[in-house]
């Protein structure tokens, strides 16, 4: 009788739906990270890590629940569906990504609300309902077993957040010892949500921005001295051989969309070419190609490679400078080749507040912005996230003949962009054979962009610009991620993708076409904050006195190395993957990990004065010699209606 009479008041006890929740959530989180997420666990203290990081954030934020006396059931259902969005939002976002979500990417998604759905929907599955079953699971508790439970007192809730702190800080301890200084030397979230948990991390992002809004604020002339004195020592002095070859040229820059190297010269099983123009184009003797060259994106993605190109900095480690820091100063591309008379202008087949660029492109200098509605935005002509690239480069010759010269502009690509289902009447290519359908669909897209860009080329030549005008394409950033390594180490025809080929996968194209000038295959190894030093000394401009940490390809003192957004890096000798290193000729891991530490010591400083440049808003304490400051607020991009873009416009 007494055993029964004990059972039945452990039933109906609040404390015991509590641990049947916290359970439930703790349970649920660890076979989503082993289902999900690829976090490299290297040792059974990491696989312990794993396994026990969900427990103090459960037992927390569950906890806050036992505070409402006659509510407590719902606040702990509220609870974990709350939870279990965060979970599922981010296994979502890492299915494409091989990433976590941050706040500033939430407000990403904000600013590109109604843009994302296609490629949202085409990560989800209907067996992803498991990732909230224990949320139907207590709420069929809280109206039966449970339906009378109430908090009797809230000394319990001490005893939960008491607990909590103990289980974290436990679970903190065992992370620095396996990895020391984890929450201030780690760029790669990976390592946060390995050692301390997805729910953990999201509360270390929060504090992250907090401590970033502030840092702006307290930042002064001081700061910039570092920078300027590293900047300074570490410039790679022009090539006299290229140093003003291309000087006077207008310039065109075209981003393709999600374009890796390794579709150059490749073969589809009946001998076609995927891209035969651009395989022409790697040896055409006016081009310089760069087949080690590597996208640096972070989570910015496109907006990340154009903030590279253009200034010569690292992108964010969380979210994206479009979005987050467009009201700082900048010294980028177009307003440098204002001072040396070019006008400039961006031509795109979306809307200008996507990525919030009607802003951003304000502070980087555009004078013209012609946006989707300047185009034909018919279902016809129009695919995932904008105009296809062939109706789009058609529609913009006329724009591009109409500009004053000399000019800068730079063309956004669209149609080889994630999933890459191609409209059936846009290619009769074939798809590709393996069992994954995103990569056997990026083939076909793939070929369909590079008859665009032929296209293009044609129109050039035709127009009459072509004999004066510098063309850098560039690959933005990777298409086929982490995900689809079965299907790549198919394609690649090697048994599977070891982390050293997937660092070098993560190359993608560079060419740099002027029409006169000898180019040839280049092999030196480089990134994307690497190409402004490049052109603009090809252009005649000298890049010393500005604050910018890339370095010119083609000078004779090029470094030979690319470092990753996530404090990884590729170099002719070394690859460093996840704090390992690795030769870069056979991809074995090296016993002597200190063959990388030299390059490890500069991409760390690298990017943590890049970081300050960015987050401190430094430049606005810098004036280089012969540098022009530019207002953003003398934009605005008015569109066709008005038959001009810009105030500049006018004195164009």
């Amino acid at each position: 009788m007494i055993k029964e009479r004990l059972l039945k008041k452990v039933n109906k006890s609040h404390i015991t739906f509590y641990v049947i929740a916290v359970v439930l959530f703790w349970l649920k989180t660890y076979a989503a990270y082993q289902i999900e997420f690829n976090l490299g666990i290297d040792n059974s203290l990491q696989e312990f890590l794993l396994f026990i990081n969900p427990l103090s954030s459960a037992l927390f934020f569950f906890g806050i629940a036992l505070l409402f006396k006659k509510r407590t059931k719902l606040v702990m259902i509220i609870t974990n569906f709350i939870l279990s969005f965060l979970l599922y939002a981010n296994i979502a976002y890492y299915r494409f990504f091989n990433d976590f979500i941050t706040v500033p990417v939430l407000m990403q998604t904000k600013t590109n609300a109604g843009q994302l759905g296609d490629s949202a929907l085409s990560l989800m599955s209907p067996l992803d309902v498991f990732y909230f079953t224990d949320f139907f699971i207590l709420i069929a508790l809280a109206l039966t077993v449970f339906k009378q439970v109430t908090v009797t007192n809230r000394k319990s809730f001490k005893i939960v957040l008491l607990f909590s702190i103990t289980t974290f800080l436990f679970n903190l301890g065992l992370a620095e010892k396996d990895r020391p200084q984890l929450l201030t030397r780690s760029f790669d979230r990976n390592y946060l949500v390995k050692y301390l948990g997805a729910y953990n991390f999201t509360i270390y992002d929060v504090i992250q921005n907090i401590k970033s809004s502030s840092q702006r604020a307290l930042a002064n002339s001081t700061d910039v001295t570092a920078v300027e004195n590293y900047v300074k020592a570490n410039h790679a002095a022009p090539n006299p051989d290229f140093f003003g070859k291309a000087k006077g040229m207008n310039v065109i820059t075209i981003s393709m969309e999600s374009f890796q190297t390794f579709m150059i010269d490749y073969k589809m099983p009946d001998g076609q070419e995927v891209t035969p123009f651009l395989n022409s184009l790697t040896h055409d003797q006016n081009t310089f190609y760069f087949e080690n060259f590597f996208h640096q994106t972070g989570q910015g993605k496109t907006s990340d490679a154009e903030f590279l190109m253009e200034n010569s900095l690292y992108p964010m480690a969380q979210g994206a400078v479009f979005v987050n820091k467009a009201q700082n100063t900048y010294q980028a591309m177009p307003a440098i080749l204002k001072g040396n008379g070019y006008n400039s202008a961006v031509f795109h087949g979306n809307y200008k507040t996507f990525w919030n660029r009607n802003v951003m492109y304000k502070a980087l200098g555009y004078d013209q912005f012609f946006d989707a509605e300047y185009y034909n935005m018919t279902d016809e002509n129009t695919k995932n996230y904008g105009l296809k690239d062939k109706p789009f480069f058609a529609e913009s010759m006329p724009m591009l003949k109409s500009l004053k010269q000399p000019f800068y502009t730079k063309f956004i690509t669209l149609s080889n962009h994630f999933p890459f289902e191609m409209d059936p009447e846009d290619t009769d290519f074939p798809a590709g054979n393996t069992e994954d359908t995103v990569v056997n669909q990026y083939f076909q897209s793939a070929h369909y962009m590079d008859q665009a860009l032929e296209q293009f080329f044609n129109d050039l030549k035709a127009s009459g610009l072509y004999d004066n005008t510098m063309v850098v394409m560039y690959g933005d950033h990777y298409g086929i991620s982490e995900n689809h390594n079965d299907a790549m180490a198919q394609v690649l025809g090697v048994d599977e993708i070891t982390p050293a080929i997937n660092a070098k996968l993560q190359r993608v194209p560079l060419f740099i076409h002027v029409p006169g000038v000898q180019g040839g295959i280049q092999k030196q190894f480089g990134g994307e904050v690497d190409v402004r030093p490049t052109v603009l000394h090809l252009l005649g401009i000298d890049t010393k006195d500005y604050l910018e940490f890339g370095s010119d390809l083609l000078s004779p003192n090029h470094r030979n190395w690319a470092l990753f957004r996530n404090g990884d890096f590729v170099s002719s000798d070394v690859i460093q993957v996840k704090d390992k290193c690795y030769s870069t000729e056979t991809g074995e891991l090296l016993e002597n990990s200190e063959a990388c530490k030299d390059i490890a010591d500069k991409v760390s400083s690298e990017l943590q004065m890049s970081d300050e440049v960015v987050y401190k808003d430094l430049l606005r304490f810098y004036q280089p010699e012969g540098y022009t400051s530019i207002n953003p607020n003398d934009y605005e991009y008015l569109g066709p209606k008005t038959g001009k873009t810009s105030k500049t416009t006018e004195s164009n």
